[in-house]
């Protein structure tokens, strides 16, 4: 009778001197990526004065909590959430259900000129007809300070129509010849099979839209000029320039008092609207993205490498 004997790994000294080398180089780049983040949010309570001449750098100092409360009540911010948060839904769940259709449907070989319309789609990647026609194009259209112009431009994405593509050709063939056997449709055998397989894949390319949806501005900075249609990054956008002008003024003006003076900087100053609007930017993402992570490097790994 055959005994198994495990034997307890033997770590040499190159091992554990390897060993304690990696872990170190690890953490402190794991360090390095959370210290901005914890920076921002130790001086959005601490002291504004002590914030704004740069003292607070490892731990907070008289701790309070009335930036939150005087950033949310800044005219236009409960309005532009709204606009983010709609414009990220809408324009995720579109672009992930147009990637996960064209990328489907550009594996069928008895599509019509399967061909020539994936290599249309995947030239846009190389090719643009830059800014202005892309404005005249939106104002025509009349998408200029209009919702859809948010959500529209993005459903679209050849990157994203790649990866999926590449996804469900690694799904075995069987599964879709089973259904075609059974009477099932195109639609049917996309919604009922495909769908729930590509559900990694999928939620892939959920992160990369949503992320990109929410960090935006550039297009309301092109095509919107209702305030009403702001979103929440330009807004943030609009509010470090005021904080600059804040910090500019401050500086330069030799006629205000001191009492002026502190007034601007304990109630406003460019640090801590900086930090603070940047914290309230980034926590929505912070918690959605752990959410999705572990689809994140299984689908970006089966949906790019093809075999």
């Amino acid at each position: 009778m055959e005994q198994t004997i495990r034997k307890k790994r033997h770590y040499t000294s190159g091992d554990i001197i390897f060993n304690i080398i990696n872990y170190t180089v690890f953490t402190l780049i794991t360090l390095s990526c959370i210290y901005p983040f914890y920076y921002m949010f130790i001086n959005t309570i601490s002291s504004n004065q002590m914030s704004a001449n740069g003292q607070i750098n490892w731990y907070p100092q008289q701790i309070h909590w009335k930036n939150y409360i005087d950033v949310f009540q800044l005219s236009g911010l409960p309005q532009a959430f709204l606009i983010s948060v709609l414009r990220t839904v809408i324009g995720t769940v579109t672009n992930v259900l147009a990637s996960a259709f064209l990328g489907f449907m550009f594996t069928q070989k008895k599509m019509w000129k399967r061909t020539f319309w994936y290599r249309f789609v995947v030239i846009t990647m190389y090719f643009n007809a830059g800014l202005v026609p892309l404005f005249l194009v939106a104002y025509n259209l009349h998408l200029t300070n209009n919702f859809w112009i948010y959500i529209l431009p993005m459903v679209v994405q050849p990157f994203n129509i790649i990866l999926v593509k590449t996804y469900v050709e690694s799904i075995p063939a069987s599964l879709q010849e089973a259904a075609e056997i059974d009477g099932a449709g195109i639609v049917c055998i996309f919604t009922k099979i495909i769908l729930p397989v590509c559900s990694p894949i999928l939620a892939t390319i959920a992160i990369f839209s949503a992320v990109n949806q929410w960090n935006s501005f550039q297009d309301t900075l092109i095509y919107i000029t209702d305030s009403r249609l702001y979103s929440l990054q330009y807004l943030l956008y609009t509010y470090i320039n005021a904080s600059t002008s804040i910090a500019t003024l401050i500086k330069n003006n030799p006629n205000l008092s001191g009492a002026a003076i502190a007034n601007l900087a304990t109630q406003q100053t460019p640090t801590s609207v900086r930090m603070t609007v940047s914290i309230i930017v980034i926590i929505p993402i912070l918690l959605v993205y752990p959410w999705f992570q572990r689809y994140f490097v299984k689908g970006i790994m089966i949906g790019s490498v093809k075999g």
